[in-house]
């Protein structure tokens, strides 16, 4: 496996976002008490509820739902992150993390938005208009329309997306796509190169999305968009054939 001489364990770009992320679970968690809803303003919203903003395009991506999903993301992110910026330098990697994290959130709103504008299509203005004003403090207080339709679209309206996950899943790409024959460990037990543990997740990730499955809550396109971006990125950037091994 390659190896720069300089090879920081914990790089700086790495380092802060590991912070970041850190101290935005420790503000929801600890401000909730008082009132000040983190998710309000930092998770990402679709453009029709009315806490969209659109610095959450950013922001969600340093928000989490629990501990669990915090420290997967981030053991990721510095598993395979830390090379990366080893690799490329602090710069190339933020500029990297960044774009697959906002093509991650276009990717989840765009697949979001055709479903949302089909079912709309569906219901008569009178409902819609009902839906909208009032769909999101139904769910916040844990309650939803009976009407299947209704309550189908006020989920997908009015239910926030959390997660660095995206831009996690372009950094995976990128250690499959540049260490493609890199050893990794499943259940730190079973071995298989990172080329096939990528094109295996992804797509797991597709036939999940697909799946459309009402009971699943994990943004499947938005895992495939932060790919999609990152493929788009490292072709745009490759100016040779060079891989690490």
């Amino acid at each position: 496996m390659y190896r720069p001489s300089s090879f920081s364990q914990l790089p700086e770009i790495v380092k802060n976002l590991l912070i970041i992320n850190g101290l935005f679970f420790l503000a929801t968690i600890s401000l909730e008490s008082y009132g000040i809803d983190f998710t309000k303003w930092f998770a990402l919203h679709q453009f029709q509820s009315e806490d969209f903003m659109p610095h959450q395009l950013i922001t969600h991506f340093f928000m989490h739902a629990n501990f669990t999903h915090l420290l997967f993301n981030m053991f990721a992110l510095w598993m395979f992150g830390k090379i990366l910026e080893n690799v490329w330098g602090a710069k190339r990697f933020l500029t990297y993390y960044m774009i697959t994290g906002i093509g991650a959130a276009f990717v989840h709103l765009a697949v979001c938005q055709y479903e949302i504008l089909s079912l709309q299509s569906q219901l008569n203005p009178n409902d819609l208009s009902i839906l909208l004003e009032n769909g999101g403090r139904l769910l916040a207080h844990s309650q939803n329309y009976t009407h299947p339709m209704m309550g189908k679209l006020n989920l997908l309206i009015n239910t926030p997306t959390v997660g660095a996950s995206g831009a996690v899943f372009g950094i995976l790409l990128a250690f499959g796509m540049l260490f493609p024959n890199t050893l990794l460990y499943i259940y730190f037990a079973i071995p298989i190169k990172a080329k096939y543990f990528v094109m295996l997740y992804g797509a797991m990730e597709l036939y999940s999305g697909l799946s459309n499955n009402p009971a699943d809550n994990v943004a499947h396109f938005a895992h495939l968009g932060g790919m999609l971006f990152g493929f788009i990125i490292l072709k745009y950037w490759q100016k040779n054939n060079t891989q690490f091994y």
